[in-house]
């Protein structure tokens, strides 16, 4: 396994934490934010073993899984697609009033879990195991 895969498996638990940290504190739209995070370089992780390179600088998690040749089973497809979709507004949220409002414990909670499932799931493909 390259040093630069394994670094991008250690920074995903880290950023998994992190969302966990956050949820624990009511800090709900960036428990999302780190769920995207924590999902994007756990693929790139992959994609870093296939390609034997760095991957690209995106934030595209659909562009990473094709990258990393990843087949989803549909239990996880879901979360790829909602972390997919709220990486802008989290990142750059245009009003953080309605946002904190829409993004609450209750949807923080289900993300989290469902976040965690995938990395777990990701973390036996074959590229990760070497």
């Amino acid at each position: 396994m390259r040093k630069s895969t394994k670094n991008w498996l250690l920074s995903s638990d880290y950023d998994l934490e992190t969302a966990f940290h956050l949820l624990k504190t009511g800090r709900y739209i960036y428990v999302i934010f780190m769920c995207h995070l924590a999902t994007e370089k756990l693929l790139k992780a992959v994609v870093s073993e296939i390609q034997t390179k760095e991957p690209p600088r995106t934030h595209n998690l659909l562009y990473l899984t094709r990258l990393g040749e990843i087949q989803i089973p549909i239990k996880h497809q879901t979360i790829i697609k909602y972390l997919n979709t709220v990486s802008v507004p989290t990142r750059y949220p245009s009003d953080i009033k309605k946002l904190s409002k829409e993004f609450n414990r209750q949807l923080a909670n289900k993300y989290f879990d469902l976040t965690k499932d995938f990395l777990k799931w990701l973390k036996t493909h074959p590229k990760l195991k070497k």
